[in-house]
């Protein structure tokens, strides 16, 4: 700070120090601005890629899969279910006070040691007319069986 003050009083002392004031003034306004707001995308060091996977409703699911859930869906809960060639990550939020829920998948990829699932819960619109019932929203993903990789739910 010291020396931009320096800057701005040596500017002062000479004839068009004025417009050179405003000059640098701009300039370090600039300059902070454009640092301060950037933002840098936030990507895992260890991601070796992103990873394909279908969301799968109700009747896709597996019989045992779904008596899992039902088991749990009252309550927020992770699971990974194994199946063949397939595996099944469900991820449920509990009970929400109303309908107009949603779960989006932020990101779904794959590290040296683990498969990593980011969600969120979205709740309803304010101008979004839903039922003033309770809902347990939940989301099933389906992707290829992966061994021997830890899952990681965000």
């Amino acid at each position: 700070m010291d020396i931009f003050m320096d800057l701005v009083h040596s500017m002062k002392k000479r004839k068009n120090g004025k417009k050179r004031l405003l000059l640098a003034a701009v300039t370090a306004l600039l300059t902070v601005g454009i640092l301060g707001c950037s933002e840098k995308e936030e990507t895992p060091e260890d991601k070796i890629n992103d990873l394909d996977f279908t969301v799968v409703g109700e009747d896709q699911q597996p019989d045992s899969l779904k008596d899992i859930i039902a088991e749990k869906y009252a309550d927020s809960f992770q699971i990974s279910y194994t199946l063949g060639e397939d595996l099944y990550i469900a991820v449920g939020y509990g009970e929400q006070p109303s309908g107009g829920y949603s779960i989006s998948v932020n990101a779904f990829y794959e590290t040296n040691d683990t498969l990593v699932i980011d969600t969120t819960l979205i709740g309803p619109g304010k101008a979004e007319n839903v039922t003033k019932t309770p809902t347990r929203p939940y989301i099933v993903v389906k992707t290829r069986n992966i061994a021997d990789k830890m899952i990681e739910f965000k």
